[in-house]
């Protein structure tokens, strides 16, 4: 009896040392927090996601639906796991992104893509990580391991939460009290029994700001995100035309959108990111809006190679910038270099693209350029088109 209390105790001081080890290994890799919890430290995910569901606020992407049980249950999603570590990595931007809002003529596109894609530098890591824990437990323990990064059906919030990470705002995104709101989450399982670290606390309080700053009123409540209003869903996952009655609201933003994360006072205890690669390009902190609305899929494809704005394709990203310089008005710059690369995407080959460079021309050229131009649409076929022709004699000035 006395022997196998011993080796229990063994096994427990051999545990404690490998998520010592395993934390100052995670430093050394670059993340700038880690936490330990169970696969069953999230009970009230799974109905909370339903309700989500049900009220039809996951929009277009039916992904969620179809994987709901595998992502409230991290024991579907891999039977074997005992434990979750959760790590996070600060990507905080130099300044406050708000700023570029004024720049009409700037395409805004959202911090964390700025710069290479952080699954690839996350997995990595991640994959670096797991190798080393592997190496040193091999001589006491039989373990596997899987490693997550955001593409997989994993909670990432609710179990960074319970690992003691930070908590899920009022506008659903995790707050740190150290990095704030601007840090990527990973996860590793394992089939090893670590001991865990203690869930954190909301610590929001009476604050709103984050909700009142939302241009589009996205969410309908505290901790309650509705995509279908969101331009980061709408920029980035959403397929066709910008509902016309979030058009306005989208500014420059191009790709994504930070505002309920930048406004969120626990930023002051944010750092800029030190990992050189999530650190934003030059080339991506300003970009011209016209200068954008040139590329061709080749070369979309060589500017953003390596970057997550890739993934969206050409034709959704030149529809955002058409937006973008249908806001721009006469103050983002020279209106007739601006109008005159509208005019040049109304023949593009993707209706998408022609959609918005007509609402866009409504916007900026006047209705007696428009007028002329709406002649074009006798040789169009596409009825999302025709009907933006439509739409667009009643924006003109």
């Amino acid at each position: 009896m006395q022997k196998l209390k011993h080796d229990r105790e063994t096994t427990t001081e051999r545990l404690v040392r490998l998520v010592r080890l395993f934390r100052e290994d995670a430093k050394e890799q670059g993340f700038d927090q880690i936490g330990f919890t169970t696969p069953d430290a999230i009970p009230k995910a799974g109905s909370r996601l339903q309700e989500f569901l049900d009220a039809g606020y996951h929009a277009s992407m039916a992904w969620m639906e179809e994987t709901k049980e595998r992502r409230a249950n991290p024991s579907v999603l891999w039977p074997g796991v005992k434990s979750i570590i959760m790590l996070a990595m600060n990507y905080g931007p130099t300044n406050d992104p708000r700023q570029l809002l004024s720049k009409k003529d700037k395409g805004n596109i959202s911090v964390y893509a700025r710069h290479r894609d952080y699954h690839d530098v996350i997995k990595g890591r991640l994959k670096g990580l797991s190798n080393r824990m592997l190496a040193r437990g091999k001589e006491h323990f039989d373990a596997d391991i899987k490693v997550f990064v955001d593409t997989a059906p994993v909670m990432e919030k609710p179990l960074a939460e319970a690992a003691g990470l930070g908590w899920q705002g009022k506008h659903t995104n995790l707050v740190s009290r150290e990095l704030g709101s601007w840090f990527f989450l990973g996860a590793i399982f394992t089939t090893l029994e670590l001991p865990a670290d203690t869930k954190d606390v909301d610590r929001c309080g009476s604050c709103t700001a984050c909700l009142d700053v939302c241009p589009t009123n996205a969410f309908p409540a505290a901790y309650q995100l509705d995509a279908r209003k969101c331009i980061s869903y709408l920029t980035i996952e959403h397929q066709g035309p910008i509902p016309l009655e979030f058009r306005s609201q989208m500014g420059n933003r191009i790709y994504g959108c930070d505002d309920c994360l930048a406004v969120c006072p626990w930023n002051k205890f944010a750092q800029s990111a030190s990992e050189i690669k999530l650190q934003a390009r030059d080339d991506l902190l300003e970009p011209d809006l016209v200068g954008l609305s040139q590329l061709s899929d080749a070369t979309f494809r060589k500017l953003f190679s390596g970057s997550p704005v890739k993934r969206i394709g050409r034709g959704r990203f030149i529809r955002n910038v058409l937006i973008a310089l249908g806001n721009a008005g006469v103050e983002g710059g020279n209106s007739q270099m601006d109008v005159k690369a509208i005019e040049d995407l109304l023949s593009d080959s993707d209706p998408q693209v022609r959609g918005a460079a007509i609402w866009a021309l409504a916007k900026r050229a006047g209705k007696t350029r428009f007028m002329e131009l709406k002649q074009r649409s006798l040789m169009e076929n596409d009825i999302g088109v025709l009907a933006e022709w439509i739409k667009g004699e009643t924006l003109c000035t």
